[in-house]
């Protein structure tokens, strides 16, 4: 599929051949689904806690006979029907990922990029070298071409000025190619992606 190229200010420079079989698929929702549960699921912490009966601090002693006085039999205040008790079978700290290959990652990442194409969200830039760091230039680019939440993808290297320039700008979110990732691509409206990262993609994903 072709699709145009444009410059920083709005200006054409050509246009670019996408790999059908990574910008032209149908996109499915269960294999995005799949992927970013799986994403969620290595970025949890996991680190919830609770005490258990043998974590809480409470006399051990028991606290009344066990014959004769017409209740239920109990040896420890520790128990988790008392109040301050431990708590029974409560999440202890453990980590939440789970297996998921790499070729099916790399397909989320096509249907990923492919949902971004068909719905016309997907914008080709041709560079983004900037001679010096200047937000407000890049916010005013940004405005004038419609940029609200917008993911920009590079190459190998992001530069440097253009980084500095984008981070203290709400909506605009910066990665390298190898950066790119099925959360991050659907959690924004625009994908923008520069001529050196669209290289990078079809190279990774071939």
């Amino acid at each position: 599929m072709k699709l145009d190229v444009i410059k920083l200010d709005a200006g054409k420079a050509g246009d670019i051949d996408l790999a059908d079989d990574i910008f032209g698929l149908e996109p499915r929702a269960d294999i995005l689904h799949r992927v970013v549960r799986w994403q969620r699921a290595r970025a949890q912490a996991g680190t919830h806690s609770t005490l258990g009966k043998s974590d809480v601090s409470y006399s051990t002693k028991k606290i009344y006979r066990q014959k004769g006085t017409g209740g239920a039999r109990h040896g420890s205040k520790k128990a988790p029907i008392f109040r301050h008790g431990g708590v029974y079978k409560g999440p202890t700290p453990r980590s939440h990922a789970h297996d998921l290959t790499k070729k099916f990652r790399a397909l989320g990442l096509k249907h990923a990029l492919s949902s971004k194409a068909a719905t016309g969200n997907l914008v080709v830039l041709e560079d983004i070298n900037l001679g010096e760091s200047k937000t407000k230039a890049l916010a005013k680019a940004a405005k004038e071409l419609g940029w609200k939440k917008v993911l920009i993808i590079d190459g190998a290297d992001v530069n440097d000025n253009f980084a500095k320039a984008a981070r203290n700008i709400e909506g605009i979110d910066v990665l390298p190619s190898m950066g790119a990732n099925v959360y991050d691509i659907l959690k924004r409206e625009t994908l923008v992606l520069t001529k050196a990262g669209v290289e990078a993609l079809e190279a990774r994903l071939k």
